[in-house]
């Protein structure tokens, strides 16, 4: 009979259980916890789940239930102790019965580094030159809270931070809460000691972090009283692991790592007999903790170095934070010969990495305009060494983040830099005695663009200030020549990314119009520019000069403008002078554009504040002069046109024989059509060319009628009334 035998559905109900079914709710109790323990193991340690988390409640509620009508049979490593507990006065002290040493901290970054540690060794142990290579253990160095373990006969009985590594504090609610660190121990073939202690490290991975302060900023906004942002990971795990409210605990998502030991029983009294730190590592690993994957057994020095180079090529893209790499001795029979110095085991060492962190003074606050308009606060700064760099800048984000952070001159602030990430500035260093008053002003983001002058706005519901200056701006000049010049703008084939920063770092040309007045000289004067190439891209601009106005409106990059609201303002004002105005007092206002079919309040003000700055007017003003052209009224034609397929969703899909697929789209949309990213219940049918994937299948699927290109164009044909 299988365990589940044992426990029929009925034990699902309600209705209560005669006493004679006693031993069977022990035994339906014993069997939820083993399966509720294997099943968060594989969910919190293995990343890799067996059953929905819909299950897994289902279960769990089953075993609250049990427990509530059977308190007398609720076991100590029960899975129902990860929530709830009371809230604590303070926390009891703990006095270690091994004490929680420190390492001692090379602060050598260099390869040098990891040979002076395994030059003492060898010189401790009496070794010679001729001596093999000692065997170590090496380990990433969390960055993290150092935590104590104690499981009495399988089960989790304390843990207790590392204090003064004599006495800690009891946290046990709290660690509870943390799903990778199991309440009962696995069963396995090794013997599992009557007392192990086990040292690990509590931390915070980095997205659990960022959306820790996400919600932390909610909260704020909406007014929460006495909340607050977190500087970091590390201070973020310490702050739960301290709350006296296991309930807050429980909200803050922690994770651990097993590193080590504390007191064990001995293999006389039951503990397995184990020769080396590393099978103990796995030892944990069997018995239900997270073990580092990134642990490994080096020899040498130089094994130890390239472990070491080789982790923090991957510091900054792993899941937390470390500032250094742990080397051990892995046999432990060397680890008692070489013994303790001044608190500190003789045969370990945590080699660092320069610093990610570290304090300075903000000089100034600067504002970068960026390539699409957006307006960058930064803090200038006295110079300082981070992440292996001298950093002078940091990046404030947006104006919400630099007065969340209270960022202001004169300040001293903590500065962040992870490899090639821009450095950050993530908080400020309290100064005790000084009055608000005393510090410099708040940041307030500037009224006008720093670059061109343009007006500086932040639209409803953006964390961004944005220069409205698009066309003229100077810093969004490669931007907007490029979205100009697009296929599905005014199109001038030819002019890519890399000719366009050759133009304007060679200050070719400095505003857009300047494209039409560029000569052949100027052009073949370019590196990598031939004539013909240059002629080439002469008759690219010659022919872009004859466009339509939906795509000169998109061309004109104007924020949130894409194509199909290019071509909603061209069909409902027909003319660029109707929206434009011959001044900006007679351009369109918002309440005539928000008539635009689509077009809403957002929308309507982006394009009349664009049309409000003389910049943008005059842009517009010496393009016209210099040839672009486009059939005026066409707009309002249009959609005076029959359009059989009104009200249509269409979905285009492979290669057609002779329509591209921007003819294809511009066909079905002067039809009438919407066109269709993905195909849905609400699609009318699917264009098929060549080579059509998923998309054709999909229509398969739903029964949507597929046409193909001869198809296509029979439809564009059918009569208004079809």
């Amino acid at each position: 009979m299988s365990t589940d035998d044992l426990f029929p559905e009925s034990f699902e109900s309600n209705v209560p259980l005669a006493l004679d079914c006693v031993d069977l709710v022990a035994m339906e109790m014993d069997h939820l916890c083993q399966q509720l323990h294997h099943h968060a193991h594989r969910y919190y340690v293995l990343d890799a789940p067996d059953i929905p988390d819909a299950e897994y409640d289902r279960l769990f509620q089953r075993l609250q239930a049990l427990e509530a009508a059977h308190p007398e049979h609720a076991r100590p490593g029960s899975p129902t102790q990860r929530v709830g507990g009371r809230v604590l006065d303070g926390f009891v002290p703990v006095r270690h019965r091994v004490p929680m040493l420190s390492i001692r901290t090379e602060t050598d970054t260099e390869p040098t580094g990891a040979q002076a540690f395994d030059a003492r060794i060898r010189r401790e142990l009496g070794l010679s030159e001729a001596d093999p290579a000692i065997e170590y253990v090496a380990e990433p160095k969390f960055d993290g809270l150092a935590m104590s373990l104690r499981y009495e006969h399988g089960v989790l009985v304390q843990a207790a931070t590392r204090g003064d590594g004599e006495t800690g504090e009891d946290v046990t609610q709290n660690i509870r809460t943390i799903g990778q660190i199991p309440l009962r121990l696995m069963a396995h073939t090794l013997a599992l000691p009557p007392v192990l202690e086990v040292r690990g490290e509590v931390y915070m991975r980095r997205d659990d972090f960022e959306a820790l302060n996400d919600r932390q900023r909610q909260k704020i906004a909406a007014g929460a009283k006495g909340e607050k942002t977190f500087v970091n990971p590390r201070n973020a795990a310490a702050g739960a692991v301290r709350q006296l409210d296991p309930a807050i605990a429980a909200q803050r998502p922690l994770s651990f790592y097993a590193y080590g030991l504390g007191e064990v029983s001995p293999p006389s009294e039951g503990g397995p007999d184990l020769a080396t730190h590393f099978e103990w590592l796995q030892a944990l690993k069997h018995w239900g903790f997270p073990v580092s994957p990134l642990a490994s057994i080096e020899s040498g020095a130089a094994s130890l170095a390239a472990f070491h180079q080789r982790l923090g090529a991957q510091r900054d893209a792993l899941p937390f934070d470390i500032d250094g790499a742990v080397y051990k001795v892995n046999r432990l029979d060397l680890q008692r010969t070489l013994g303790f110095v001044t608190r500190e085991p003789r045969w370990a060492v945590a080699h660092k990495y320069p610093a990610q962190e570290q304090m300075t003074t903000v000089l100034g606050i600067d504002v970068q305009v960026g390539r699409t308009g957006k307006l960058t606060p930064v803090a200038k700064l006295a110079p300082v060494f981070v992440g292996g760099v001298t950093v002078t800048n940091a990046t404030l984000h947006n104006e919400d983040e630099a007065r969340r952070k209270d960022v202001r001159v004169g300040d001293t602030v903590i500065v962040r830099r992870a490899g090639d990430v821009i450095p950050e500035v993530v908080g400020v260093v309290p100064r005790t005695g000084v009055e608000p008053d005393a510090r410099g002003e708040p940041y307030t983001a500037p009224t006008h663009c720093p670059v061109c002058g343009s007006a500086a706005v932040r639209e409803e519901g953006e964390i961004d200030t944005r220069c409205t200056g698009g066309l003229f701006c100077g810093a969004q000049r490669k931007q907007a020549i490029l979205h100009f010049a697009q296929r599905r703008a005014v199109e001038v084939e030819g002019l890519g990314e890399k000719l366009v920063d050759q133009l304007v770092d060679g200050n070719v040309i400095r505003t857009l119009p300047d494209l039409y007045k560029l000569g052949l000289v100027a052009l073949a004067s370019l590196e990598r520019m031939a004539d013909k190439s240059a002629q080439n891209l002469l008759d690219a601009l010659e022919a872009s000069k004859l466009t339509t106005l939906p795509r000169f409106l998109f061309g004109l990059g104007i924020r949130h403008v894409g194509e199909a609201t290019a071509k909603d303002l061209a069909k409902h004002f027909g003319r660029l002078s109707a929206i434009m105005g011959d001044t900006p007092e007679q351009a369109a206002t918002v309440d005539q554009l928000l008539a635009v079919r689509d077009v809403g309040p957002v929308v309507a003000q982006s394009i009349h504040t664009f049309f409000q700055q003389p910049h943008n007017r005059e842009v517009v003003e010496q393009l016209r002069a210099c040839g672009v052209t486009w059939a005026e009224g066409e707009g309002a034609a249009d959609s005076l046109a029959p359009q059989p397929l009104a009200g249509k969703t269409v979905v285009l899909t492979g290669t057609l024989p002779t329509l591209s697929r921007d003819q294809a789209k511009d066909m079905l949309e002067a039809a009438g059509a919407k066109v269709a990213g993905s195909v849905s219940k609400k699609t009318s049918f699917v264009v098929a060319g060549a080579e059509a994937g998923s998309k054709l299948d999909k229509a398969r699927e739903l029964g949507i009628e597929v046409l193909d290109e001869a198809g296509l164009l029979a439809l564009l044909q059918m009569p208004t009334s079809a």
